[in-house]
């Protein structure tokens, strides 16, 4: 027999980071997390929660958990848009459409009480988190903070009445691409903006905060027309900001510069995924020993860049296309230098044209494709 139980505590919440080692149990390309991360990530700590509520619901058969679901209720989103719409998360489940019906209406009823007219997701918890369901590219192993899912959940989630709202991608390529005249010539544009002096530097470790402040400026201006875009808290970019700190290379992070003035950059992380398959999601007793080990003596063979941004004055036409070659351009030295052999670059809108053909013409191929869903929840009778 089904049954759907609110998470409620300390157990409950162990037991609800622990569904997908049930779900993935047979797939040889799902990467387990690390359940420390998850819990931190889903406790009062989050600085997402300064802004959020949240519930979750695990669905038990008999006494196995088969199912999970959450939903958030993001109050900055609905100050920005004033649109009355929560999200749903972290969905995994069992092959079985009753499962996925009763996760949602759990969901779903929470969020009605809460005032929601509409619901989108999966965000996990939020925009600027990982999010958005896989439905193509179910064959190789995610990279960091990006989801995996079976091929079947699309089909359940449609069916519980969510319709598409976007796709997103995630491009591969290989770091050592040739530069073609054409983009040369427009790199050397992006040197030349408006008559001042443009150059690309590497973040200052000396200087975090002020660096991660500039980071969150940049990006905040880059991505506010972007579809649901949230802006991030000093709060959570700072704590972003303890994670570049402590693994990534100050060389993988380029700022651009107009004149001394910070108009651009680029994030580039090592994919960890390919470090914490092996440990099955813990770091305890000897777990967290061969993972320094690890850090310390080699590197990923992939790559990934999940932020790029421009400040809008420069976004537009060959500027923009000059401006995100040179960046990309930029962090091709130090990867190489890592022997990195892949470079993931995601999520990419799939209406942000400009930039999908820019990483189209450097190598980049559609690896992977992720949706966001949307459903308005119609009340309860």
């Amino acid at each position: 027999m089904l049954r759907i139980e609110r998470v409620e505590g300390y157990h409950d919440l162990g037991r609800f980071i622990h569904v997908p080692w049930t779900i993935y149990a047979d797939d040889p390309h799902w990467v387990p997390p690390l359940k420390l991360e998850r819990r931190l990530h889903l406790s009062r700590h989050n600085p997402f929660f300064e802004h959020a509520e949240w519930a979750a619901w695990v669905a038990y058969r008999g006494r196995s958990p088969v199912g999970r679901i959450t939903a958030q209720v993001d109050r900055l989103s609905l100050e920005r848009y004033n649109d009355a719409t929560g999200a749903f998360g972290m969905i995994e489940s069992e092959d079985n459409r009753d499962t996925f019906i009763a996760l949602f209406d759990a969901a779903e009823q929470w969020l009605r009480e809460r005032g929601m007219k509409r619901v989108r997701g999966p965000f996990n918890l939020s925009i600027n988190d990982e999010c958005g369901l896989l439905v193509d590219g179910f064959d190789s192993a995610p990279s960091v903070m990006m989801g995996h899912a079976p091929a079947y959940y699309a089909d359940h989630v449609a069916a519980c009445g969510y319709e598409k709202a976007v796709d997103v991608f995630a491009y591969r390529m290989h770091p050592d691409y040739p530069l073609t005249p054409t983009m040369e010539k427009i790199i050397e544009r992006s040197n030349r903006i408006r008559k001042g002096s443009f150059s690309l530097r590497s973040l200052r470790r000396d200087d975090m905060n002020n660096e991660i402040e500039i980071l969150r400026d940049i990006f905040n201006e880059a991505w506010e027309k972007n579809w649901c875009f949230v802006p991030f808290t000093q709060a959570e970019f700072r704590e972003l900001g303890t994670l570049l700190k402590s693994f990534v290379d100050v060389d993988f992070i380029k700022i651009g510069e107009l004149d001394g003035k910070p108009i651009s950059f680029i994030v580039c992380l090592p994919n960890i995924n390919e470090f914490i398959g092996d440990l099955n999601g813990h770091l305890l007793p000897f777990g967290w020993l061969k993972l320094l080990r690890r850090i310390k003596t080699s590197h990923p063979k992939t790559v990934r860049v999940p932020l790029m941004g421009i400040r809008q004055e420069y976004q537009r036409g060959l500027t923009g296309s000059g401006i995100s070659l040179a960046m990309i351009h930029a962090i091709k030295a130090p990867v190489l230098k890592y022997d990195a052999t892949e470079v993931e670059m995601g999520w990419i809108l799939e209406d942000n044209k400009s930039m999908c053909k820019i990483i189209e013409a450097i190598g980049g191929v559609v690896a992977k494709r992720y949706r966001m869903y949307e459903k308005p929840l119609v009340p309860a009778t």
